[in-house]
């Protein structure tokens, strides 16, 4: 038996009462501590699994940038006079590799996604390149890859909606200002990568 109960039952009525009355405080104190905790406990939880759900991201987008080189080392191979088209792609992975966070890594990304249908469509005029095989497979891998991101990526949104959600609703709003407990940005672009590319202007 707890021993509050038991001196409760032991006292009487009106020392009972008063008892009562006294530990009224307290318990509201301490049930308003819990809350506390528990609120602040799931503040860090959403900020944490939208920080893994970033690296997730992150991740597929160092997967799909190693295809790259090599995409663009196999055209090249056959279509060596399209300088340009090769320059954009490597200028657009190097606005990628500068973006820092989900925002400003959208906006690169869909540049850098312009930039490789651009590079899909030269190669498109190259009959010989579409039957090499080494270009087929690359395409295959890099559609796998785009699956994974763009999964990566809605994963992602979801868990930033609930985490901006939780610090702007009340009361954990309170505790998103106290302890700095700052909103995430959406990555609402299309699949991307996230590794510089080094490419060869060469001629072979």
């Amino acid at each position: 038996m707890p021993i509050a109960l038991f001196l409760l039952q032991a006292a009487p009525a009106g020392k009972t009462s008063a008892a009562l009355a006294a530990m009224i405080p307290i318990i509201l104190t301490a049930l308003a501590v819990l809350f506390a905790i528990s609120l602040y406990n799931g503040l860090v939880r959403a900020r944490v699994r939208t920080r893994e759900a970033w690296s997730g991201i992150d991740v597929q987008l160092k997967r799909r940038a190693s295809l790259i080189p090599n995409l663009v080392q196999t055209v090249r191979g056959y279509a060596t006079h399209e300088h340009e088209v090769f320059a954009e792609v490597a200028q657009a992975r190097g606005a990628l590799a500068k973006a820092a966070g989900p925002a400003a890594a959208a906006a690169a990304d869909g540049f850098l996604t312009q930039a490789l249908g651009r590079l899909m469509a030269v190669a498109e005029n190259y009959p010989a390149l579409q039957a090499a095989g080494n270009f087929s497979q690359l395409q295959t891998e890099l559609a796998d890859t785009e699956e994974k991101v763009a999964y990566a990526r809605q994963f992602y949104n979801q868990n930033a909606l609930n985490y901006n959600t939780r610090i702007q609703s009340f009361p954990g709003n309170v505790f998103a200002g106290m302890f700095r407990f700052e909103p995430v940005a959406f990555f609402t672009a299309e699949p991307s990568v996230n590794e510089d590319i080094q490419v060869s202007f060469a001629k072979v």
